[in-house]
């Protein structure tokens, strides 16, 4: 009997997920497809296995059964236990076939194997940009809603707080000069660039510089 046992010979043919008994296969495969013939008669959600059921009324009684060995917190299913209870070993069992990294659970070698593949499922939602994984997909789109990089230099893409930064910067691209040194009469593309200069002169000669 396999009951007690950690072998699981079972494999899913869809998504490779492994399992101890035929029974619990099967159970499982009903997820890879629209069957859904158990009701929860508390808010009508259904679900393709009796287990899922059951596991779902937990919810609504908050009966937590599965308690962590190495703390205090108790789980209402017992595959959240098991996950949580490697926070505290940092057992990693389940290891990728392709670099060998390894990992605490199945859903985050999932997540890995992707960046072993050429697809990108996770699209940006405001451009057409599409990423392997969701955190690289959140991160760019922090481009999109971060007011800070929406004021951007055209021409080099340095980004600034302000759209007055933007413009003061800009300047820097340009050929033109307009801030002339009343002593020397060099110039400068920047007002501040000529107050700096005009220091070095050492006078107390006052200018006026329209900004």
């Amino acid at each position: 009997m396999l009951i007690h046992s950690e072998e699981k010979p079972h494999r899913c043919d869809v998504c490779e997920k492994q399992y101890r008994t035929l029974q619990e296969l099967k159970s499982h495969a009903r997820t890879h497809t629209d069957e859904k013939s158990h009701r929860c008669d508390m808010c009508e959600k259904q679900f393709s296995a009796m287990v899922y059921l059951k596991r779902h009324l937990l919810s609504h009684t908050g009966d937590k059964p599965y308690k962590c060995k190495f703390c205090a917190r108790r789980f209402s299913i017992s595959g959240n236990a098991t996950r949580h209870m490697t926070t505290h070993t940092g057992e990693k069992r389940y290891i990728c076939e392709v670099c060998e990294k390894p990992f605490r659970t199945s859903s985050d070698l999932r997540q890995h194997m992707v960046v072993h593949s050429d697809e990108k499922p996770h699209k940006c939602k405001f451009c057409e940009k599409s990423f392997n994984l969701p955190g690289n997909a959140k991160r760019h789109m922090k481009i999109h809603t971060n007011k800070k990089t929406q004021h951007r230099c055209n021409i080099c893409e340095k980004v600034f707080k302000t759209a007055r930064e933007v413009k003061h910067h800009a300047v820097l691209h340009e050929d033109t000069k307009p801030f002339e040194c009343e002593v020397c009469k060099k110039k400068f593309r920047q007002a501040g660039n000529l107050k700096e200069h005009f220091a070095l002169h050492n006078e107390t000669i006052e200018i006026d510089i329209d900004l």
